[in-house]
């Protein structure tokens, strides 16, 4: 069977652009004063990487959209991350529900500082639903490669486990975030953060995971 949602995107990328991605990943920016914007190399790297490790088409350049933006329902997938503050308007936090409960896709990773204000605001879109921790044999953890044993630790942060945690609406994942790993900054350009092959590998993979598990379902 066709996936639903790379079928979309199929027919949106030939009819917009006359060059066929299955996927673009979009960053989410936001107010409140959070670095939405920080590390630029990492979805590039980590689409480059998709393209190299398998059959999906992504396109390598990142795609910024606000959550007002009209062409916010054009990517099923979108990536926020980023330290300190995060504040949605009204208008915000109804729209990205309705992105969400319509087949969109969230991925946050927290970079240190975010926690409690992306909880605040997510609270605030799903305000019946709690942040769940996803148990290590979810599909997630399987999906291109095995992840056993859950996330990987990229950094060190407060030294806590690395946590998976997802919000489930009508029993689908819509939203899934990860606290005290900090993969997408093993995704960053080599020199940015210093991390070792090995870390980066790791971040790379878990990535690619969280990608493919959303292009399946």
């Amino acid at each position: 069977m066709i996936n639903l949602k790379i079928f979309l995107l199929t027919a949106y990328c030939l009819l917009h652009t006359g060059y066929c991605y299955d996927l673009t990943i979009a960053r989410l920016k936001y107010g409140g004063g959070g670095d939405w914007y920080n590390d630029p190399s990492m979805i590039p790297n980590l689409s480059c990487e998709l393209n190299k490790r398998t059959t999906v088409k992504v396109n390598p350049e990142q795609v910024e959209i606000a959550i007002k933006d009209e062409g916010l329902f054009d990517y099923p997938f979108i990536f926020l991350t980023g330290h300190g503050n995060i504040k949605f308007s009204d208008y915000e936090v109804e729209r990205l529900r309705e992105y969400l409960i319509k087949g969109g896709f969230l991925y946050a990773d927290d970079d240190y500082g975010m926690d409690e204000y992306f909880r605040r605001e997510l609270r605030r879109v799903f305000p019946g639903l709690e942040f769940e921790e996803i148990p290590f044999t979810h599909p997630i953890y399987h999906s291109f490669y095995d992840f056993s044993a859950g996330l990987p630790k990229i950094h060190k942060h407060s030294g806590k486990p690395p946590k998976g945690y997802g919000i489930f609406y009508q029993e689908r994942l819509v939203m899934f975030y990860t606290y005290e790993t900090n993969i997408s900054d093993g995704w960053a350009d080599a020199w940015v953060h210093n991390d070792s092959q090995d870390k980066r590998e790791e971040a790379f993979k878990m990535g690619v995971n969280i990608v493919m598990y959303v292009l399946t379902q």
